[in-house]
């Protein structure tokens, strides 16, 4: 399975998404969450990630309070994806 078949959601802020992310990530930053987590597959599996794991867990915990059960947390966030000497994409394209 590669990393563009999966649903990977970044919630940081569009300068940290910017700066490097997840190849096949889109930014739904967490500060309008809410107003936007419907643009998320709901029927598909949701990786949420950030810097380190924190704000992706309250993506999740929301999600899962709007009875959108499948959401996953990537615990370690970008951080734990560069430091483990995973590719990530630059810039405002999902990659």
């Amino acid at each position: 399975m590669s990393l563009k078949s999966l649903q990977i959601i970044d919630v940081r802020e569009p300068d940290e998404y910017v700066a490097g992310h997840i190849p096949g990530a889109v930014n739904i930053p967490l500060s309008v969450f809410g107003a936007r987590f419907e643009e998320i597959d709901a029927k598909k599996t949701a990786y949420m990630v950030c810097k380190s794991g924190g704000r992706s867990m309250q993506a999740c915990e929301f999600c899962r309070d709007q009875e959108r059960p499948n959401v996953v947390n990537l615990a370690g966030g970008t951080l734990g994806w560069i430091a483990a000497g995973q590719d990530v994409v630059i810039g405002d394209s999902p990659g």
